[in-house]
């Protein structure tokens, strides 16, 4: 790692979030300012692992002039993929997997780029660790909608699903209120609540059901039934897709395929059912799913993702490497990917936010003391 940088590489990995394109453009724009080359990947390492099965250039030169007036923009310009993790890459047929990061390093030496940054969460961030020990020059952004990624306070995308996720819960409760019914709202969110804790709260929900909280579907029932007795006809409830009852388990769908964990999902139809099953009250359930991923990113998205690839590019200049740029507090720090990769960030039950949820009395579905 003692070359100088003349030519960086940028990934987004994963799921796509809003506030991608902005990471791009600030890491294209600051690079540039440094005399760096700059280039986009396409669809996560697809781009050089399988590049014939890309749209468009597999590896293009990113200008400045490329990325002007795409920071309001969702998605992201260089695609993304959840199915090119180079460490368990899904074979023809996708029977099995294999590792290819030897060969994914080699593929970098052999574009001459010096210097790696890998935008998304736990998985990509793993990759990322993984790269720096074999030698490249990596520094990570944190993204996922889900907020689930360890060492930062937020990440980007994750104020932007929130804001969407409360307006539809503003639009239900009107619904809801005029047919009195109970609307069960199912939101991404992976293993961690913040999501549906966030938006149930901001929303006004009577019941939010976390992954950190296994529920008692009963005592959402009763929560529901004491309020339809104090003359309240409707009811919102808001369930993270990884919430599971009491004795069970989450809700899945089957794999895809080679390298794919289960698919959470169907939370939100089940506890549909089993409140219908309790109550003298018709119920429906939504599920928001990738809406939650779409759409333009909120002003604090924009903000925090031009200062993460900003800061991406500051570290490599400051010569580090296996580190991922962190939101702490106010500022933007390092911290080693060593200590995020593979790691989540569950929602604290004991922390502010849950209590203040129990304080106006949302019900979490535990049993009163």
């Amino acid at each position: 790692m003692d070359t100088p940088i003349r030519r960086i590489a940028i990934v987004t990995g994963g799921g796509d979030a809003p506030g991608l394109n902005a990471v791009i453009r600030a890491v294209v724009l600051a690079s540039s300012r440094l005399g760096w080359e700059c280039c986009g990947i396409r669809d996560g390492f697809n781009g050089l692992l399988a590049p014939e099965g890309c749209l468009g250039e597999p590896v293009l030169r990113l200008l400045p002039e490329a990325v002007h007036g795409i920071a309001h923009l969702g998605g992201t310009i260089l695609g993304s993929t959840s199915r090119g993790n180079p460490l368990r890459y899904p074979e023809p047929g996708g029977a099995a997997t294999r590792d290819r990061s030897d060969e994914l390093l080699a593929l970098f030496r052999a574009s001459g780029i010096d210097a790696l940054v890998m935008v998304g969460g736990d998985s990509s961030m793993e990759i990322a660790a993984c790269l720096q020990g074999k030698g490249l020059r990596v520094v990570g952004v944190p993204k996922t909608i889900d907020n689930d990624l360890d060492r930062t306070s937020q990440t980007f995308g994750f104020d932007t699903a929130v804001g969407f996720a409360t307006a539809c819960i503003d639009r239900l409760h009107s619904t809801a209120d005029s047919q009195h019914r109970v609307m069960v709202v199912e939101v991404m969110g992976r293993y961690a609540g913040w999501i549906a804790l966030h938006a149930g709260l901001a929303g006004g929900a009577h019941a939010i059901l976390l992954p950190e909280i296994p529920f008692d579907i009963g005592a959402v029932a009763e929560a529901i039934a004491r309020r339809q007795a104090a003359g309240r006809g409707h009811a919102i409830v808001v369930a993270a897709e990884g919430a599971q009852p009491l004795g069970g388990r989450p809700e899945v769908r089957a794999a895809a395929g080679a390298g794919h964990a289960e698919r959470l999902g169907g939370i939100g139809a089940w506890v549909e059912a089993r409140l219908a099953e309790r109550l003298d009250k018709e119920c429906r359930s939504v599920v928001l799913g990738h809406l939650l991923r779409g759409g333009s990113p909120s002003a604090f998205d924009r903000v925090a993702a031009s200062r993460f690839g900003a800061a991406a590019v500051r570290a490599l200049a400051r010569e580090e490497s296996g580190v991922m740029v962190a939101l702490c507090g106010q500022d933007i720090a390092t911290v080693p990917l060593a200590e995020v990769a593979g790691r989540n960030r569950r929602v604290p039950v004991d922390g502010d936010t849950v209590r203040t949820a129990r304080e106006l009395g949302i019900c979490l579905g535990e049993r009163s003391a």
